[in-house]
């Protein structure tokens, strides 16, 4: 006998074998129900509501009796109230009758996810890593099959997995595991390849965590694999810091000490191990329930971390040690999780264009786009730039310095509690209000708004504001006569614009703008400019269409600032984005869907990679690029803007 079965809300209807359960019809009609422990009527995941009555749209009577009675594993996991109301489990019900079945959102898989960053990004859920749990017969004189093949067996029967091997510290206690858990356990297996994991019993969740390594500073997120939700994120400056503020000096360190590769790797895998403690014990997890982490740096980052002779970075023509991407376990890098967790690296691009800029690209999917020319700016330590689409698409990279994430800036610090990040001026009296993190309350003179430094999208607004108010000129300089009590000289001379005065700051000292400080970022604006224009040349363009800013504080950058400093050729306001840590994002998306890391290998085989250092005309650009915005490029765009700075030049030194 065959039964009507009809699910909803997606309207799947079918013809259903007799005392198949409702999971199984959902199966064989392609609709998706949460079951992680395998039919085993142990996790009360598949949760379903009948619909009962005469459906004349669907010509079907649909009644309680028509499914088998509930089951004590039912009464157990489902409350009275939800049994009353016509729930049932959909591994437990029996199918006897015409039945409408809706499938509330609780119980629908999670084939998508929403990343909780600077922009909303969806894709498949589909981690390398899946637990299963599996219920085997106990080992009898007459079935004295060994423990991992019992194992091997009931995941290749219950879930088609076949030729699975076995990580070595996982088989060492294989066989009390399994006899701890009464012969039903949970297994993680890796690419469907490897069991990596198993623990007593049924497991409800399992875990990873993407890490995007900057030179500057690092990012971590920490990740449910089960439904993709992201349950912490941390972060931290770069232990690696106090060997060197750059790639060039870290490597240069690493060539000239004899240990020099150690101290690296130790610095910043100390780093990781302590934001996966922090995090893990904000999530109230153990570290050693996370069974994975992708890692995403520059390419210098990525031999540093690894343990890889960096030297030949360090030197034309640049060649890495490895570029494909792959695969090692934690405890081969010395990182605190499961000892048999996966570490999965991305793929390099070419010379410093590494992983990072791959996890950018498969954040933004610049390759999937028609005729639209984007631009796309990773800011950080070592600035990445993307341009074109899915017709062409061109990379590079640029030496920008740390001062655009605080470092090299005298009053400059890493995004926290206190920092400025954004700043006004005002151009008539050079009166200046500012917002610190933590504080939606803008702040001026005499208001105590806690402020200890300034974070990157302040340093961006800093340098904004004192070119539109005309306390600097075209060329960055200081104007030392300004006529207000914020300008004063340090013991060299040199002049200063007071942000905060130190009656006012949380450290008891004033809070000022440098000539150095704007030396620092014209360095770092001008590298970024010139890149995005000389790869504009390659493409064979001459604007282009949108551009979207990343970074650590990327989301948090004033477009127009950044504009009005030429960090970027003109582009319509409207079409520029800030988008925040893309490769962090990027790192997510391929911990939680694994087909996101074919795209990166594809994608980083795919990009042309552009070394723009070795122009001819380099140097020249460098220089045009260093004025603010620019020193011959205009600015239709923001030219209502340009037009408003005051003309100070005449009381200029």
């Amino acid at each position: 006998m065959e039964c009507n079965v009809i699910f909803q809300p997606s309207g799947r209807r079918g013809k259903i074998a007799e005392g198949k359960t409702l999971l199984q019809a959902s199966h064989e009609l392609g609709v998706d129900i949460e079951a992680p422990c395998g039919a085993h009527k142990v996790c009360g995941k598949c949760k379903v509501k009948i619909e009962t009555g005469f459906f004349e749209k669907f010509g079907i009577d649909s009644q309680m009796s028509h499914l088998s009675p509930v089951t004590e594993e039912e009464k157990k996991l489902l409350q009275e109230k939800e049994i009353a109301e016509n729930y049932r489990l959909a591994c437990a019900a029996e199918i006897h009758g015409d039945v409408l079945v809706f499938v509330p959102e609780e119980s629908r898989k999670a084939d998508q996810v929403v990343l909780e960053t600077g922009k909303d990004r969806s894709f498949k859920l589909d981690p390398a890593v899946k637990t299963y749990y599996v219920e085997m017969p106990a080992a009898t004189l007459e079935d004295h099959r060994d423990d991992l093949r019992r194992l091997q067996d009931a995941l290749r029967d219950q879930f088609g997995l076949d030729n699975l091997s076995i990580d070595y510290f996982v088989l060492k206690e294989l066989p009390n595991i399994i006899r701890e858990g009464g012969w039903k356990v949970s297994a993680s297996v890796l690419y469907d390849r490897e069991i990596i994991d198993v623990r007593p019993g049924f497991v409800r969740q399992w875990y990873g965590i993407g890490i995007d390594v900057g030179t500057t500073t690092v990012a971590a997120y920490l990740c449910d694999l089960g439904s993709g939700k992201m349950l912490a994120k941390d972060g931290m400056m770069n232990p690696q810091v106090r060997y060197g503020e750059d790639v060039l000096s870290r490597i240069t360190y690493a060539m000239m000490n004899e240990d020099g590769r150690r101290k690296l790797h130790d610095a910043i895998i100390e780093g990781i191990n302590t934001l996966v403690e922090r995090m893990t014990e904000k999530a109230g997890i153990k570290p050693t329930d996370v069974l994975e982490i992708v890692l995403v740096f520059n390419t210098a980052m990525h031999h540093c971390l690894l343990e890889l002779e960096p030297k030949y970075m360090g030197r034309a023509p640049f060649a890495p040690a490895i570029s494909a991407p792959f695969d090692v376990k934690a405890r081969d890098l010395g990182i605190h999780i499961s000892r048999a967790a996966n570490i999965h690296v991305l793929p390099i691009e070419a010379g410093f264009v590494g992983p990072d800029n791959v996890s950018v690209l498969i954040a933004e999917e610049p390759y999937k786009q028609d005729e639209e020319v984007r631009l796309i700016i990773d800011i950080g330590t070592n600035g990445e730039i993307d341009l074109g689409n899915k017709n062409k698409l061109l990379s590079t990279s640029c030496a920008t310095g740390p001062a655009l994430e605080g470092a090299q800036i005298k009053f400059g610090m890493r995004a926290a509690p206190g920092a400025i990040e954004g700043i006004k001026i005002d151009p008539e009296t050079l009166e200046c209000t500012y917002k610190v993190i933590g504080d939606e309350k803008w702040h001026g003179r005499g208001s105590k708004g806690g402020a200890k430094g300034i974070c990157g999208s302040g340093i961006i607004d800093m340098v904004a504001e004192v070119f539109k108010a005309g306390i600097i000129d075209k060329t960055g300089r200081i104007n030392k006569k300004l006529e207000t009590d914020r300008l004063r000289f340090d013991e060299n001379g040199k002049p200063e614009y007071i942000l905060v005065f130190a009656e006012d700051s949380a450290i008891g000292k004033d809070i000022t703008v440098t000539q150095g400080d704007i030396r620092a970022v014209q360095l770092a604006k001008a590298a970024l400019y010139v890149g995005a224009k000389m790869l504009m040349r390659h493409l064979g363009v001459n604007k282009v269409d949108r551009v979207t800013l990343a970074g650590a504080f990327g989301s948090y950058i004033n477009k127009e600032s950044a504009m009005v400093i030429g960090m970027f050729p003109d582009c319509d306001l409207e079409k520029v984005q800030a988008v925040g840590n893309a490769a962090g994002d990027g790192a997510q998306a391929a911990l939680l869907d694994k087909g996101k890391r074919i795209e990166a290998r594809d994608v980083a085989a795919s990009v042309e990679f552009i070394e723009t250092a070795v122009e001819p005309d380099f140097q020249q650009r460098f220089a045009e690029a260093m004025a603010f915005p620019h020193s011959v490029d205009k600015f239709p765009s923001i030219q209502h803007i340009l037009d408003k700075i005051p003309d100070r030049k005449k009381k200029a030194v």
